[in-house]
């Protein structure tokens, strides 16, 4: 289903935003030096969750990293709504996934280059 454009205003505040605390906490969050990308950011319709999809660079622990920020989503979700609570009405649940797709396409670029 297509995202209508309210969502996708709201996907690209928050993907800003969250990338922001992300690059300035990382080390709070998750104890590492890791490099945190927020790749892409999908809301439902009524805007009330916010599937976000983090790259990791830098880190063979990505499933242990995941589960850090997932344990400090509460927090995570508070400094979000530090930041856009002017902006919104409510601040949207935080639900996070890996996005693997750079493993993937590095994955196929190997298989490739053996053919």
């Amino acid at each position: 289903m297509k995202e209508s454009k309210r969502q996708r205003q709201f996907s690209s505040l928050i993907q800003k935003d969250l990338s922001e605390i992300f690059q300035r906490n990382t080390a709070s969050l998750v104890g590492s030096h890791t490099f945190i990308t927020v790749t892409d950011v999908r809301m439902s319709p009524d805007l009330g969750v916010a599937k976000i999809y983090l790259s990791f660079m830098l880190s063979d622990k990505q499933r242990e990293i995941l589960d850090m920020i997932n344990m400090k989503k509460s927090e995570i979700r508070r400094q979000l709504g530090n930041k856009i609570g002017k902006q919104v009405r409510i601040v949207p649940e935080l639900v996070f996934y890996l996005d693997d797709s750079a493993d993937y396409a590095a994955h196929i670029d190997q298989l490739l280059s053996n053919l």
